[in-house]
């Protein structure tokens, strides 16, 4: 295992060429004919964490100019550097640099785009119009529509899908050959379905678990602080049989242990309520699914956690009553 003194994973093995994005076949596809052709227009990159955005402008940027991409490129996170005056002084004195040779533009690359101020995000608009000769704008955005429609209709938009699950598992096993990780494909696909498709975040999760040991699924809910799915699907067979005090139980337990949150605990429950292995009739999972949205609600509100779950147990050990007495 490297030491953590070395770069994070999740920065150590980013794709550096449009060649190794896995995923976003359609969008590597047209990012390569820019390449190609040695022009752009800006660019809009939208989508969910971890799907490959800004690894795809690095690797953009790396097959235009070269492994010195970083003189012709100038990157800004604008959740950090989201003001007016930034994109003035920053943004402005960088277009009016000279361009590369062979490339008729230079890069400024936004990260988290969506964070920017409304009057920076004016200001950036005109800098778009009044450079555009010398500069190409790559704009990251996790929710297009907080990006004004003036930039948006400035930008060829790139949609980015979370990482299939295939593509997330054989990077890991890759990741764990170079670092001599030892690992189970039960916990390797534990890792895929809490990142959902966030591959920084499996990763790093695979890193904390690594650390530990041998990869295997009950390290990987103790390294993300989870309750095992099994744990939870116990508390609602045992809720739905009519054995509120040990579903109670078995929830302070829970809640003890893995230190988790109210909302931590009603979202692991809305997730069991529809997974394979908790064998309950449609109808039952409808009416468990509308309860736990109520649940959610009132906790993300204020409501104290151990009373709401403890009445949404309660709720469910009557639901489990009344399905015996008509059957």
């Amino acid at each position: 295992m490297s030491s953590i003194a070395e770069l994070l994973w999740a920065e150590k093995y980013r794709p550096r060429s449009l060649d190794e994005i896995v995923n976003q076949e359609e969008i590597v596809k047209r990012l390569k004919k820019f390449v190609e052709e040695k022009n752009m227009p800006h660019l809009l990159f939208v989508g969910p964490p971890g799907t490959g955005k800004t690894t795809a402008a690095h690797a953009l940027a790396h097959d235009l100019y070269g492994e010195n991409y970083l003189q012709y490129m100038l990157e800004l996170n604008a959740s950090d550097e989201r003001g007016i005056d930034t994109i003035r002084t920053k943004v402005k004195e960088f277009a009016r640099s000279r361009t590369p040779p062979g490339v008729p533009f230079k890069i400024v690359l936004l990260d988290e785009a969506d964070n920017m101020t409304a009057d920076a995000q004016q200001a950036l608009r005109r800098l778009m119009e009044m450079y555009t000769a010398s500069t190409r704008f790559i704009l990251i955005a996790n929710f297009p529509s907080k990006i004004i429609e003036p930039i948006q209709s400035r930008c060829a938009l790139f949609r980015f899908t979370p990482l299939k699950k295939e593509d997330v598992i054989a990077r890991l096993k890759w990741i764990c050959e170079q670092e001599k990780c030892k690992y189970t494909e039960e916990g390797l696909e534990t890792i895929y379905e809490i990142s959902e498709g966030d591959m920084r975040r499996a990763i790093n999760v695979l890193q904390a678990a690594a650390a530990i040991g041998t990869v295997t699924p009950d390290i990987v809910y103790k390294v993300v602080g989870l309750a095992h799915p099994r744990e939870i699907r116990e508390m609602i067979k045992l809720a739905l049989d009519g054995q509120f005090q040990r579903a109670r139980d078995q929830l302070r337990q829970l809640m003890i242990n893995y230190g988790l949150s109210g909302v931590d605990v009603i979202k692991q429950i809305h997730r069991e309520i529809f997974s394979q292995e908790l064998k309950l009739p449609e109808e039952l999972r409808v009416m468990i699914a509308d309860y736990a949205g109520e649940i959610q609600f009132r906790l993300v509100e204020g409501a104290d956690d151990e009373i709401q779950l403890s009445a949404f147990l309660a709720w469910l050990t009557l639901l489990g009553q009344k399905m015996r007495a008509s059957s």
